[in-house]
């Protein structure tokens, strides 16, 4: 039997739109014949519904949404999205974290949907320009005219490459290949890839191979879809650029973030910038040799003026950078520790780099300016034929990745001079030494928060949003989710958190052993080893979760000729041969064990038999290691708080639950949890810990 979805009396969405959710569910349940109806999906798309139609907010309409393992959230949002997106003449994006995902989405659930639903739209999958071939690069590369080929890459392919690359442009020729990465029949380096991928900087609608360029072609399949596949960074790269350039108007376009635990360190991960001193200061140089040409080959008057200040410009950054790295390398005694980082206490430069910082960000930006306006100029000449066709398409290239270096140097001096607001995080900023043939060094900056920039370019755009995961919550609410991302629990956005229909009580155990040892004692490893041969004995299918790479190759040495069992280790193999092994082994009825660290279980199904038996070594505390989580604390203990209950128990929360989220993938597997870390039980902030987990059968030694 299946159940009706069930709306309130108060209920904002026309009576077709409606009738016609309900009469889709009705035909997607007769059509599966194992087809389970569940009250929590029902719920889930109904809430949708109603938060996007503007039922509870007409100008917040946002929903978070956890929902369990086994309720089916990709349909509920599929089902709570689409039929009101046509009927209101918008389009969806479904934006993933992860491949998996997104190719579910594109050959599973979406086909599934348009069969059953009886509804006529379209959809694809977007890919940023990086998965594109740039053709005018390609044909440079292996073209008999390499003048311009030294200032373009930083190193010439060797035959074979050249060889390679001469085969894909035949192939694109002959129509055997469509020019994206995704459908190479022979895999390319990345270092090969980045040399003739598609970037926005040296695209240019003037260059001849413009009319069969792939990217431009995938771009007019957009403007048709109603429906968007695209992951959280291409999402990003849209909205940094003011919304619908990549993806249509953010206020014509329902977004669905999927995974969206990811969301926060997307957001600051793309918001950040880098570059290296005396990296930059050899590309200025090429840069020089850039100006010049252009002056060169634009006949006209107008290119003489921003010629010649583009080269005053670069003599002033190429000074200032030189002055930049005189003050590193009398910093010697900063740089010694294992990372080689000099991080800037509450994000606060020294006086003498803040100048030479705040001059850098000025001389890059008059830079930027001038060599936009020689640009400008280059594109007239190129228009009005002034330019020969092979000197053309070699400048545009040329001066294209080199914008793209002028406006990544604007960045990063901009974001390392800039004065932190009172009343919000301060930046962090940072130095990383490089050693290699020369010394150099890595400048780095990072926002530590970024709920006001999604405030800014998302939450207030957005026609409506639906943020979704099995694990939002930490401890049981929403709370460190929502400051993350710049939402608040009374700003008029909705929150749903529902469990799992699965009887966790009946099919699962949790069983935390008795130890001698916690974590942080010497003898931990040594122990961690014992307790695992002892729990991987007899059964078939393991899996051992580690904190550290480190504590788990040293357990691997430890077990390794103690067990009988075949072991596959993360690193050793990639990732999805040793599911395949695994599957195999367990298909075959022969044990197997994995052993992996959290980053090998995100997202990790094995239904059924593949396991039965997870061990989880560690609690998920993670080390702030990174200069931004760094500075993060030190954020939160100049406010008058703690960092640990701040940020590292609720982040720890998350992971728990998702790493024991791995065992029940359908509603009858069964098996045993086994937690190796005693501070569940011996610490004050364990049962806040355990409390947040399914309500697990519990056996405590």
């Amino acid at each position: 039997m299946y159940s009706i979805i069930y709306w309130t009396s108060a209920f904002m969405l026309s009576a077709d739109v409606k009738t016609q959710i309900r009469t889709i569910y009705k035909g997607i349940a007769s059509s599966l014949p194992n087809f389970r109806s569940r009250r929590e999906q029902n719920y889930i798309v109904a809430e949708i519904s109603k938060t996007l139609a503007g039922e509870y907010d007409k100008q917040r309409r946002i929903i978070v949404v956890e929902a369990g393992t086994g309720i089916g959230k990709s349909l509920a949002y599929i089902l709570g999205t689409i039929p009101l997106a046509l009927a209101s003449k918008k389009k969806v994006c479904i934006a993933t974290a992860t491949v998996a995902l997104q190719e579910q989405l594109l050959h599973k659930d979406l086909p599934f949907f348009l069969q059953h639903s009886g509804l006529d739209f379209t959809f694809g999958l977007v890919k940023g320009r990086q998965r594109y071939v740039c053709l005018s690069k390609l044909e440079m590369l292996v073209g008999p005219d390499n003048s311009s080929q030294m200032a373009m890459w930083q190193s010439k392919p060797d035959q074979s490459q050249v060889d390679m690359l001469e085969g894909l442009l035949k192939d694109f020729k002959e129509s055997r290949w469509n020019g994206e990465r995704d459908t190479l029949t022979k895999p390319l380096p990345d270092h090969l890839w980045q040399q003739i991928a598609c970037d926005k900087h040296s695209c240019h609608k003037q260059l001849a191979s413009h009319r069969n360029c792939p990217f431009h072609k995938a771009r007019e399949d957009i403007d048709t879809w109603d429906v968007l596949i695209a992951n959280h960074s291409l999402l990003f790269a849209d909205l940094e650029l003011g919304g619908g350039v990549i993806l249509p108007d953010p206020e014509d376009l329902y977004y669905v973030i999927d995974e969206a635990h990811h969301l926060p360190i997307v957001a600051r991960d793309f918001s950040s910038a880098q570059a290296t001193i005396r990296g930059a200061s050899d590309w200025l140089e090429k840069l020089t040799k850039t100006t010049s040409k252009l002056q060169n080959q634009i006949k006209s008057n107008y290119i003489i003026a921003p010629a010649q200040a583009m080269l005053d410009h670069i003599g002033d950054i190429s000074g200032l950078l030189n002055q930049v790295a005189h003050f590193c390398d009398a910093q010697a005694k900063q740089f010694d520790n294992p990372e080689n980082r000099f991080r800037f206490e509450h994000g606060k430069l020294p006086p003498a780099l803040l100048i030479l910082a705040e001059n850098l960000a000025t001389a890059s930006n008059v830079a930027l300016k001038q060599f936009n306006k020689m640009l400008a100029l280059l594109n007239e000449a190129i228009k009005d034929g002034d330019i020969p066709k092979h000197l053309s398409e070699a400048l545009l290239s040329e001066t294209g990745f080199m914008l793209q270096r002028i406006e990544n140097l604007q960045k990063l001096w901009r974001m390392m001079a800039k004065q932190d607001n009172p009343k919000g995080a301060p930046m962090a900023r940072w130095i990383e030494q490089l050693t290699g043939k020369q010394s150099d060094y890595l400048f780095s900056a990072s926002p530590i928060e970024v709920g006001f920039m999604l405030e800014n370019l998302l939450w207030d755009k957005a026609a409506g949003v639906v943020l979704c995961s099995a694990t939002l919550r930490a401890l049981n609410n929403f709370n460190h989710f929502t400051h993350q991302v710049g939402l608040s629990i009374n700003d008029g956005s909705r929150y749903l958190a529902l469990d799992s229909p699965f009887d966790f009580e009946q099919n699962a155990t949790l069983f935390l052993p008795q130890m001698d040892t916690e974590p942080t004692h010497d003898n931990y490893t040594d122990e961690l080893a014992k307790q695992i041969i002892a729990l991987v004995e007899d059964e078939m299918a393991s899996l051992v979760l580690f904190a550290s790479y480190w504590q788990m190759e040293k357990v691997a040495d430890l077990v390794e000729n103690k067990i009988k069992t075949n072991l596959l280790i993360q690193g050793t193999l990639p990732r999805q041969e040793i599911l395949k092994r695994h599957k195999a082994l367990c298909d075959d009825t022969k044990p197997s064990i994995i052993f992996g660290t959290g980053s090998f279980s995100e997202g990790l199904d094995l239904p059924g038999d593949y396991l039965t038996n997870l061990i989880i070594t560690k609690l998920p505390f993670a080390v702030p290691t990174s200069p931004v989580e760094q500075a993060h604390s030190e954020y939160i203990k100049i406010k008058g708080g703690n960092p640990f209950l701040q940020l590292t128990i609720p982040d720890a929360s998350r992971k728990l639950v998702q790493s024991c989220g791995r065992l029940l993938r359908k509603e009858q597997d069964y098996g045993r949890i086994s937690i190796l870390d005693r501070r569940l039980v011996t610490k004050r902030y364990g049962k806040s810990l355990l409390d947040a987990l399914p309500p697990f059968r519990r056996v405590i030694e």
